[in-house]
């Protein structure tokens, strides 16, 4: 318990990974087990990606240890930790790309990137699939939310025209250099218009050349083997967000029902928000440093310091 337990080919869970529980020593790198297994491979493959979602340089290294076959990069997330601010549109293509570029800089995981709404029109569109593949994401996830967009398990969501966000996908695979660049196409219509909404949109996402299926927020396992039961041969993803409209299925149960990939969106960030509220308490109560943080010669070599001081050494 309390770290990431050794797999082959995924990792189930089975206590929060927080900063203060990690043993570094014991963590299995992704060149261990799967080296330079592209996103597209490990679906080929059959393997079950499981995808916890990062936001920032330190979650990204601390992911980046896990047994994971690839890391997803939550709007959400980034909003919130970079703006303090809700996933309701605050943030642009730029934003996004330099979380982008920045992440895959520290890790060489398959990166899952959020891109909203694609940040405009069909211009927009192509110019984020454009920014993010530079930058080294392996698929980007476009949604066909009214602009501006709410975040999938939340009130008030409404979506635009199906063959305007088909057309939105169509570009976005037409403005690809490589075809291992994959495109995840979402469509939030299931709240306000129903499962068979979803799935007219969803057939015209294929049509137009959509790579992954994402059909948010079904609201019980009936509509989550429905959704499998539809698409039997195309790569499916499903999002779990504790609290949210969707049940928290396990990675197992995922795949057994016809699902390809899982996403953890806001996994990392509540596990980091009750550390840091306990630990600015502790701080607040007491006036001084709290015991149990994350030691601070750990932390350097998490951050790369040991790389530093060595180049250092090389100038003397």
């Amino acid at each position: 318990m309390g770290r990431f337990p050794i797999g082959s080919g995924r990792i189930l869970v089975r206590a929060v990974p927080t900063l203060t529980n990690i043993d570094a020593s014991r963590v299995l790198h992704w060149e261990a087990d799967m080296p330079g297994k592209s996103l597209r491979e490990q679906l080929r493959e059959g393997r079950f990606v499981v995808a916890p979602g990062v936001y920032d340089g330190i979650s990204a290294l601390v992911a980046d240890r896990g047994d994971f076959g690839a890391l997803y990069l939550s709007g959400y997330a980034v909003s919130a930790s970079l703006l303090g601010r809700p996933d309701a549109g605050y943030l642009t293509l730029t934003h996004l790309a330099d979380r982008v570029r920045m992440v895959c800089s520290v890790s060489d995981k398959p990166l899952i990137a959020d891109a909203d709404t694609g940040f405009g029109g069909l211009v927009h569109v192509e110019e984020a699939v454009r920014c993010y593949e530079r930058a080294g994401a392996q698929a980007i996830q476009l949604e066909d939310q009214e602009f501006p967009k709410r975040c999938g398990h939340t009130k008030d969501r409404r979506v635009i025209d199906r063959d305007e966000a088909a057309l939105k996908i169509r570009v976005a695979v037409e403005s690809r250099d490589s075809g291992d660049f994959l495109i995840v196409a979402r469509t939030d219509a299931r709240t306000s218009l129903g499962l068979d909404e979803c799935f007219r949109r969803t057939d015209t996402f294929l049509e137009a050349g959509a790579d992954i299926l994402f059909i948010e927020s079904p609201e019980s396992l009936e509509e989550m083997r429905a959704i499998a039961e539809r698409y039997p041969d195309i790569w499916l993803l499903a999002n779990l967000v504790d609290g949210g409209r969707t049940p928290l299925a396990t990675a197992d149960a995922l795949e057994e029902l016809g699902f390809n990939l899982a996403i953890y969106p806001l996994f990392g960030l509540s596990a980091t928000v009750p550390g840091l509220e306990e630990a600015y308490g502790q701080l607040e109560n007491t006036g001084q440093v709290p015991p149990g943080a994350y030691p601070f010669d750990e932390l350097n070599r998490l951050v790369g310091f040991e790389h530093i001081w060595d180049l250092d050494s090389r100038e003397r």
